[in-house]
């Protein structure tokens, strides 16, 4: 059984990520997602499953925040952030979270605890990860999967373009990137990265903000 593990998307999906995820059984998605044309795209591969992050908005209100079920034979736990986890894994083969950007992959006993990092817009010289695990029988083992940050083939690139258009009109009005994010319901973090780029680089428009993120 193949499943892929992602999250933080922040309204970002790579054609990359997508060739990875080809023929998965199951995908799960750790949060942050920030728009819902990501799961309907997931949902076009496989089941998703899927934990509700600090950033998604109104529209992810049916979302949980936390999951607890079973593929193929393994339990699996769910969160956004790791402190949300259950106390005691030891009943679970694979639990799952995201929010720090980082990859990380940790055995406790029979346990495996999963961050698969961030595919989403890359932040500073962050690593672009995801993961895909194999479950057979009762086991599962867990493949990290590194995407480059040259990729250009981006689903859902207008829309993301499209934000960093109006981050640019909204900054030049002088208009706080907290205050822009809030507005829309945007990662406060990733808009304030699009106005830094935009101030401290002079004339940049949308496109060579997007080559500067690496998307």
């Amino acid at each position: 059984m193949k499943i892929g593990i992602l999250s933080d998307t922040h309204g970002l999906l790579r054609q990359e990520v997508l060739d990875h995820l080809a023929g998965a059984d199951a995908i799960l998605h750790g949060g942050d997602i920030n728009n819902q044309g990501i799961l309907l795209t997931l949902q076009g591969i496989a089941p998703v499953y899927v934990v509700r992050g600090n950033n998604d908005r109104e529209w992810a209100e049916r979302i949980p925040y936390t999951l607890d079920f079973t593929l193929g034979g393994v339990r699996v736990c769910m969160a956004h952030k790791k402190k949300d986890l259950p106390a005691d894994l030891s009943g679970y083969g694979l639990a799952v979270y995201g929010h720090t950007h980082r990859y990380e992959e940790l055995r406790q006993g029979h346990t495996i605890l999963l961050n698969p990092g961030s595919c989403g817009p890359r932040r500073f010289n962050q690593a672009i990860t995801l993961a895909v695990a194999t479950i057979e029988g009762q086991k599962s083992t867990v493949t990290r999967i590194d995407i480059s940050h040259h990729d250009r083939g981006i689903r859902l690139g207008a829309d993301l373009k499209s934000q960093i258009e109006t981050v640019i009109r909204e900054t030049a009005k002088g208009r706080p990137a907290v205050e822009i994010a809030a507005r829309r319901g945007w990662d406060v973090r990733l808009v304030e990265q699009i106005a830094r780029l935009y101030v401290t680089h002079p004339g940049v428009d949308a496109d060579g903000i997007m080559a500067k993120l690496g998307v």
